[in-house]
């Protein structure tokens, strides 16, 4: 059987390459994350050189599109991106998001009681699914989408008034170098500026973007638990020593490295075999429930020369080689 090529193509930093090779349903894949320094040219070019290759491809460090319940944004950097690709599927990770995220959510609820806890999103446009999750069970929200992208000092509470920030200010927001409100580039390599304390201070999970995460996080986030994806073994031990008390990730860990959401939901595009617009969420969920995907937990130990403890509420032997 062919093996299955899947790159993901980011405007990240290239210090978080990664490349693993992994059996998803009985189909071996080649799984490669590239990142480009924040260069768009050099993005650009390497798709084209990708586009007709591989299997499938993600888009990291920018968005094709925002969705909330009734609308949908376009980023002006990420569809430039896309539109490159003119023979590869190319996704963005957002119908992972919307899907998987949600049952990430449901899956905590069965553990913690999300009704009491306080939690700061970083930003609840980049994955609307998880922000109505957690509202839907109750949670205490704060969004930080004007903190974290935009550096406005005032949080959202309820999805609500997201949505009417988000149609008020998106329209002029997507147009913006995708740089000026995600990090991306040598600022993923910077140490975090601890401001907002008090927003992290306050929560009892943070959720979201791990860059986003990271940007402003103080030195101490003691007892929190964080929900987020793409850390590499330099991030866990990172967290553990700045006090968190457990780390989830909405997506599998390959080799010590959990992907962004576009690096997996490229390779369930693959395993579909149909276009990314011609994909429903009823397919995600089909393949999410086959896979056995569900939320991998690591619960820090603190103080212990061990590091942390590891716990996978796990996956399906056939879908990680490397268990």
């Amino acid at each position: 059987m062919a093996r299955k090529q899947i790159v993901s193509v980011s405007l990240g930093s290239s210090r978080r390459d990664h490349q693993v090779e992994v059996t998803l349903l009985g189909h071996p894949f080649s799984i490669r994350r590239q990142g480009t320094d924040g260069d768009f040219r050099k993005a650009m070019a390497l798709l084209e050189e990708l586009d007709g290759k591989v299997d499938a491809i993600g888009l990291g460090g920018v968005d094709i599109y925002l969705c909330s319940r009734t609308r949908r944004y376009a980023l002006r950097d990420g569809l430039k991106l896309a539109q490159v690709v003119k023979k590869t599927p190319v996704v963005d990770g957002s119908g992972l998001k919307n899907t998987l995220e949600r049952e990430v959510v449901k899956a905590l609820a069965l553990d913690h009681p999300l009704s009491s806890m306080r939690v700061l999103m970083v930003s609840g446009m980049d994955r609307f699914g998880m922000a109505q999750a957690f509202s839907e069970a109750g949670a205490r929200m704060v969004f930080g989408d004007l903190i974290f992208a935009l550096g406005v000092d005032r949080a959202i509470t309820t999805l609500d008034e997201l949505e009417e920030t988000a149609e008020k200010l998106l329209p002029d927001v997507c147009k913006l170098p995708i740089g000026m409100i995600y990090p991306i580039g040598k600022t993923q390599e910077e140490k975090p500026e601890p401001r907002y304390a008090r927003y992290y201070d306050e929560a009892d999970c943070v959720a979201g973007d791990y860059h986003f995460i990271r940007k402003y996080m103080p030195e101490r986030i003691d007892g929190k638990m964080i929900v987020t994806n793409t850390v590499t073994p330099a991030d866990l031990g990172d967290l553990e020593s700045r006090g968190v008390a457990t780390l989830v990730t909405t997506t599998p860990e390959f080799e010590g490295r959990s992907f962004g959401t576009n690096v997996l939901e490229a390779a369930l595009i693959a395993l579909l075999g149909k276009p990314w617009e011609a994909v429903t969420p009823d397919d995600y969920f089909t393949l999410i429930r086959d896979l056995g995907l569900k939320p991998r937990i690591v619960n820090f130990r603190a103080p212990s020369a061990a590091g942390f403890q590891e716990t996978r509420k796990g996956y399906d032997s056939a879908t990680d080689s490397h268990r």
